[in-house]
C-alpha cells in the first residue's frame, strides 16, 4: 500500500502501474511471477492451516487466517513480507530463495521484491473487493433500509466517542502535541468492514438485525473515516482544514450510495435480460463482475473506496431473480482471492512492537494500553445508542464495530509518512490495531452465543413483531 497523496483511499490498486512490467528489465518478469506463485503457495497454506485450526477450536476461521498471516509474515517466518511495512528485500526468505536459484544481484532482488509485493497486494485488494461484493449479495437491502437510521446513529457514535476520548486523553494524560493527538484519535474511528462481515457470515448472523446494523454502520463508518482522514491529513500537511474537500467527500459519498441503490432498481431487469441472452460460459458471473468492478472503479475515482462500490453493486444485484445462482458462482472465486487479503493483513503486522524489552517500545506500550481501552469501550457503547429495537443484542453490535484491521493501518501509515506521528505514538496505534483486529472475531462469536431456549424465544418474538 503506497501513500503517494495526502488523502488516499485504503485500497489504491488502480494506481499501481504496469504490474509485472515495473521491473527495470523485462528479463526479471518470469522471476517476479515465480516469486508471486511461491508467495501464493505460502499464503494458501497459511490460510487453510490457520482456518482449520480455528475451526477445531470453535473460533471463526478468519481469525486463523489472520494468525496464519502473522506466522508467515514480518513477525515470525519472513516468508510473505512487504516493503511498505519497512521490510527490506534481504529480509524476505522467498527473495533469498530466488536470489540463490537465479544468482541475482542485490539491485535486481530489490526491484523484483518491490514488484512481486505490488502484485500480491493487488491480489489481496481484489480479494477484499470481491468479499464486499459477496457480502452485498448476502445482505438484504430491504432489511438494511429498515435499520438504516439505527446504523447511522451507531456509526456516528462509533466515530465521535473514540475520536473525542482518544484525542483528549492523549493531550491531557500524555501531553501529546495537538495535531499528532488528533491523528491518533482519528485512527480510533476506523472499523474494518471486511473482518466483521466475514465473521458474521461464518456464524450465520449476517442477516440478523444485529448483523444488518453492524454492516450498515460499518459502511457508513468507512465513509466517515475517509472524511476524518481527509480532515486530519490536510491539517497535518498545512495546519488548516480544506473545507471544500470535506464538503466534496460528504456530497459524493451520499450521492454515490443513494444513487447506486436507486439506479439499481432500473438496472436489475437489464442485467437479467443480458444474462439470459448470453450463451457462453460465464453468462451470469462475468456481467456481474463487470458491474462490480465498474462500481469499484467509480468509488475509487471519486476518492471514496473501491470496496464501497463493490458493496453497493452487491446490494443492487441482491434484488435480482438471479441472486441465489449468482451467489453460488461468486463463492469459489471468493475462496481463491479473499484468503489472500486476510493473510496479507496478518503478514503486515509486526509483533516486534509488543516487546517490552526494547526500550523504544515501552512508551508506545503505555500509550497503546490507553488507546486499546478507548478503542474497545468507544465502539462497544455504540450498541446502547440503538433505540426502539426490542430484544436486540447490543453487546454484539458494539463488539462488531471493534476491529480496526487494514483501515487502522492506513491511518498509521499516512501519519508516519507525513511525519506527524513519532515512533512511540505510531507503535501505539499499530498495537491497538493488532489487538482490536484479533480480539473482535472470538468476542463476536461469544456475544452471539445463546442457549437454545433463548434463541427460540427470540425467534418467536421476531415472528410476532
Amino acid at each position: 500500500m503506497t501513500f503517494s497523496e495526502p488523502i488516499v483511499n485504503s485500497f489504491t490498486w488502480l494506481n499501481i502501474p504496469h504490474l509485472l512490467a515495473t521491473t527495470k528489465d523485462a528479463e526479471y518478469a518470469p522471476i517476479v511471477l515465480t516469486g508471486v506463485l511461491l508467495s501464493l503457495v505460502v499464503i494458501y497454506l497459511a490460510s487453510k492451516i490457520g482456518g482449520e485450526l480455528s475451526r477445531m477450536m470453535d473460533l471463526p476461521p478468519v481469525l486463523g487466517e489472520l494468525v496464519g498471516g502473522v506466522v508467515v509474515g514480518a513477525s515470525v517466518l519472513h516468508l510473505v513480507v512487504f516493503p511498505d511495512s519497512g521490510v527490506a528485500a534481504n529480509d524476505s526468505i522467498i527473495m533469498t530463495i530466488l536470489q540463490f536459484i537465479n544468482n541475482l544481484s542485490p539491485d535486481a532482488v530489490t526491484s523484483i521484491f518491490q514488484t512481486q509485493s505490488e502484485v500480491v497486494s493487488v491480489l489481496a485488494e481484489l480479494g477484499v473487493i470481491i468479499l464486499l461484493f459477496e457480502i452485498g449479495l448476502e445482505s438484504d437491502l430491504k432489511e438494511l433500509q429498515k435499520v438504516g437510521y439505527q446504523a447511522t446513529i451507531v456509526a456516528c457514535v462509533g466515530v465521535a466517542v473514540p475520536f473525542a476520548a482518544g484525542t483528549a486523553g492523549l493531550i491531557w494524560l500524555f501531553h501529546a502535541p495537538v495535531i499528532p493527538a488528533i491523528f491518533a484519535g482519528a485512527a480510533l474511528t476506523a472499523t474494518s468492514i471486511g473482518i466483521t462481515s466475514k465473521v458474521l457470515s461464518e456464524i450465520g448472523q449476517l442477516k440478523s438485525r444485529e448483523g444488518q446494523i453492524i454492516v450498515g454502520a460499518a459502511v457508513i463508518d468507512d465513509i466517515l473515516g475517509i472524511i476524518v482522514l481527509a480532515v486530519v491529513a490536510s491539517l497535518a500537511k498545512t495546519g488548516e482544514v480544506d473545507i471544500f474537500n470535506v464538503i466534496y467527500l460528504i456530497v459524493s459519498a451520499t450521492v454515490f450510495l443513494i444513487g447506486s441503490i436507486l439506479l439499481g432498481k432500473y438496472f436489475n431487469q437489464s442485467f437479467v435480460a443480458i444474462a439470459n441472452k448470453l450463451q457462453t460460459r460465464g453468462n451470469l458471473i462475468i456481467p456481474a463482475f463487470i458491474f462490480a468492478f465498474f462500481m469499484a472503479f467509480l468509488g475509487n475515482a471519486i476518492h471514496l473506496e473501491a470496496i464501497l462500490g463493490a458493496f453497493a453493486a452487491g446490494l443492487v444485484l441482491d434484488e435480482t431473480d438471479k441472486r441465489k445462482e449468482l451467489d453460488e458462482q461468486v463463492k469459489p472465486i471468493a475462496d481463491i482471492l479473499v484468503p489472500v487479503f486476510f493473510v496479507t493483513v496478518g503478514a503486515k503486522v509486526d509483533l516486534g512492537v509488543l516487546n517490552p524489552l526494547v526500550p523504544g517500545n515501552r512508551e508506545g506500550l503505555i500509550i497503546s494500553t490507553f488507546l486499546i481501552v478507548v478503542a474497545i469501550i468507544g465502539k462497544v457503547v455504540t450498541g446502547w445508542s440503538i433505540f426502539g429495537q426490542a430484544g436486540i443484542n447490543r453487546l454484539a453490535v458494539g463488539i462488531g464495530m471493534i476491529p480496526r484491521g487494514e483501515v487502522g493501518l492506513v491511518f498509521a501509515g499516512i501519519g508516519a509518512a507525513s511525519g506527524t506521528l513519532d515512533k512511540p505514538l505510531q507503535a501505539a496505534i499499530v498495537i491497538m490495531v493488532i489487538l482490536t483486529t484479533f480480539l473482535a472475531p472470538p468476542l463476536l462469536r461469544l456475544a452471539f452465543k445463546q442457549s437454545p431456549k433463548e434463541k427460540e424465544s427470540l425467534e418467536e418474538a421476531n415472528l410476532i413483531s
